[in-house]
């Protein structure tokens, strides 16, 4: 029966979420179900959910109760609710949201069809939270750019920052195993970037071998044939070691860019957030990188107005980025999470103070930033073309030091360019945060 229905999917929250969305498209198409982008046209929707922060559940709710509307003007019969969402709050939202008719957790999309066809067969809402238990699946169906792709090599997470509710969510640090995550990468096709992902990338391994293997895994994702280039996301400081510094050096195909998340700069802050390492020893790792990996691209994340957070404290951290030198940063007010141990620390930062520390963070990390991409005007520079900005009326793409969706990007001009190549443009231009220039030949 489902085999006749149409699907759509919305797949809400980070890169991870967007894999494990994929996955579940590429079990409705093995099953011979036809996908549909119209949601107007759609029997079925599933909204694949993020409930990392009290903004992601407000997306989620607004989402799902947007594609309940299509009950009334279009075709959906059903709608399912997947991912962190249910996982965390079933007994929340079961009751009330009447407007879902399944939900499932994270490792329960291999019970989607037996969720759907008992909710057709008795005309009730089913709540398979918990009932799954998702073997590896490496078929994929992409969602991205043909050129480019993710790769999640590991679920949960064992770190237990006091902000974070993922291994409430998605429970213990669970890694892949290397075999099945190297098919799964040799069956994305061919790739100019594989991005490889997990909450924490560098303790890939540690519970499975029981050793670290993310070096290893690197090495055996480097030869495969259709895979160009490596990008390295979600690197956590207190796991990057010499054997990682040397692969990003040596690997040809690794590109020499990192994701840190650093999360503060100043100690108790640091120590308030259970999170391993100091300001001396983080700028100690920076120098260290830039030693061994010479012309490696740094980017992390911030939290501004953790409880208990003094002015000080924001002082010092404005202070780090100018210290730290770092290419690309994101910045976030606090969220207070339920059932999270800093949710119960005193005092808490008022919402306002909170938003304008983000705002001085983002101008303390300006000059950086723009000093940083500056130096490249002038000169010709190796950029991945991501497609055509129509607005601007040019090409759009990205040099070594910007991840998709979250970095800068290379605005410019050519004769022509394919999707996935990589052109030599040479940079006539900058802001805080893209780069503008042309090809040769359109100069010429």
């Amino acid at each position: 029966m489902l085999e006749n229905k149409k699907f759509g999917i919305i797949s809400l929250g980070c890169d991870k979420n967007r894999v494990d969305s994929e996955k579940l498209l590429f079990r409705l198409k093995k099953r011979g179900c036809t996908l549909t982008d119209d949601l107007s046209e759609a029997q079925i929707v599933i909204v694949n959910t993020c409930a990392f922060l009290e903004e992601s559940r407000r997306e989620a709710i607004d989402t799902i109760l947007e594609c309940a509307a299509y009950k009334e003007r279009g075709k959906l019969e059903k709608l399912a609710v997947t991912g962190c969402l249910p996982q965390k709050f079933i007994g929340e939202l079961f009751g009330p949201l009447t407007e879902a008719d399944v939900f499932l957790g994270t490792r329960d999309y291999g019970r989607i069809f037996d969720a759907l066809e008992k909710s057709y067969a008795e005309g009730a809402r089913e709540n398979f939270v918990g009932k799954g238990a998702d073997g590896f699946c490496s078929g994929r169906v992409l969602t991205t750019p043909a050129h480019y792709a993710y790769l999640k090599i590991a679920d949960g997470c064992n770190n237990h920052c006091t902000y974070c509710l993922i291994p409430k969510i998605r429970g213990k640090y669970v890694s892949y195993p290397e075999e099945q995550l190297l098919r799964e990468a040799e069956g994305l096709g061919e790739l100019s970037e594989l991005i490889v992902v997990a909450q924490d990338t560098t303790r890939y391994g540690e519970d499975l071998y029981g050793e670290n293997r993310f070096v290893h895994l690197l090495r055996s994702l480097s030869r495969l044939d259709n895979i160009r280039s490596l990008r390295l996301l979600y690197c956590y400081p207190d796991v990057i070691g010499d054997a990682l510094m040397d692969e990003i050096a040596q690997n040809e195909k690794i590109v020499r860019y990192i994701d840190i998340p650093l999360q503060h700069s100043e100690d108790r802050i640091l120590k308030l957030m259970n999170r391993k390492g100091s300001r001396k020893e983080y700028l100690g790792l920076l120098d260290k990188l830039r030693k061994r990996v010479p012309g490696i691209a740094v980017r992390s994340t911030f939290i501004a107005g953790f409880p208990g957070e003094t002015e000080e404290e924001h002082e010092g951290l404005k202070a780090f980025l100018g210290e730290a030198g770092l290419v690309n940063c994101g910045f976030f007010a606090y969220s207070r999470e339920p059932d999270t141990a800093a949710a119960r620390m005193s005092p808490q930062v008022h919402p306002s103070t909170k938003r304008r520390r983000v705002r001085e963070l983002y101008e303390a990390q300006r000059p950086v930033s723009e000093a940083f991409l500056s130096s490249f005007v002038g000169k010709e520079l190796e950029v991945l073309c991501d497609g055509i900005d129509y607005d601007r009326g040019c090409f759009v793409g990205r040099a070594y030091f910007s991840a998709p969706d979250i970095d800068g990007k290379v605005y410019f001009n050519a004769r022509e360019a394919a999707q996935g190549e990589t052109l030599r443009v040479i940079i006539n231009g900058s802001d805080s945060y893209d780069l503008y220039g042309a090809t040769e030949d359109y100069r010429a």
